[in-house]
């Protein structure tokens, strides 16, 4: 199944309800070559061989007009698909050497629970700042009037950074959702400002990816125009990161740790 079902509290004009969304699965998927762990990437579960054949491609790892044997095994208590190949070594080829792991973020153990109240865990972000809701759709604001290059071009990424009372810190720009943060992050950091930065908005949609930085920057509040995935949501709820999607005409909705939000 390609979405789960969440549970969310949803901010109107002043008021506030509960409600349930069908977010986008995000799930791991580890490659093993010849029994050894090779990459994990993040994806949407669903044509999975087709993926890994033309990720093995495209990389430059395994080009040969020969079917690939693929397993595919699901370990259900660490929410990820192993992959298992086995290639003749002579027909690997220099992409192979460059093995990649995109799962950094530590956490208890990736919940997958859907409901608000059912995280109890002691690996969190410690901030018991809260911000009033109202102050999102300025932040967003903000963060839009600060977008040149989009502006121009229409195919950049946004992220910004403020205190929480909702006074601009940082504000960056790039193709990727998540060089963006990377940047937002960096330039906080040069500036000795990265304790101040309590609220993260981003453009577009929001993946595990985000849900880590926010967390290695001990950022405790994360919103973002568009939806989350269901990985970003577990994400956060473990590691204690209020998470808000769709943020946009006055309305808001938070998928986890919803007691920051006044």
């Amino acid at each position: 199944m390609t979405i789960n079902n969440y549970q969310g509290k949803k901010f109107i004009d002043g008021s506030s309800i509960y409600v349930d969304d069908n977010l986008t699965v995000e799930q791991a998927l580890q490659i093993n070559i010849n029994n050894k762990p090779f990459s994990i990437t993040m994806r949407t579960p669903g044509n999975d061989e087709e993926l890994i054949r033309g990720l093995l491609y495209s990389e430059d790892i395994y080009r040969s007009a020969k079917n690939l044997n693929i397993k595919l095994i699901e370990n259900e208590e660490k929410s990820i698909t192993e992959a298992a190949l086995n290639i003749d070594e002579s027909l690997l080829k220099s992409g192979y050497l460059n093995s990649r792991s995109f799962l950094s973020a530590a956490s208890c153990g990736i919940c997958g629970k859907t409901e608000l109240d059912e995280i109890d865990t002691s690996c969190q972000v410690k901030d018991d700042n809260a911000i009033d809701v109202t102050l999102l759709q300025e932040m967003f604001h903000q963060m839009k009037d600060g977008q040149p290059t989009f502006k121009k071009s229409g195919g950049s990424h946004a992220a910004a950074a403020f205190t929480i009372k909702g006074e601009l810190l940082s504000i960056r720009e790039d193709i990727g959702r998540h060089n963006a943060v990377d940047k937002v992050i960096g330039h906080l950091i040069n500036k000795n400002d990265l304790n101040n930065a309590k609220c993260l908005t981003v453009s577009g949609r929001i993946s595990y990816e985000i849900i880590s930085k926010a967390f290695a920057a001990k950022i405790p509040i994360l919103a973002a125009v568009s939806a989350p995935s269901s990985l970003a949501v577990d994400f956060a709820k473990e590691l204690g990161i209020t998470l808000l999607g769709f943020c946009r005409e006055n309305k808001a909705t938070c998928y986890a740790n919803p007691q920051r939000i006044i």
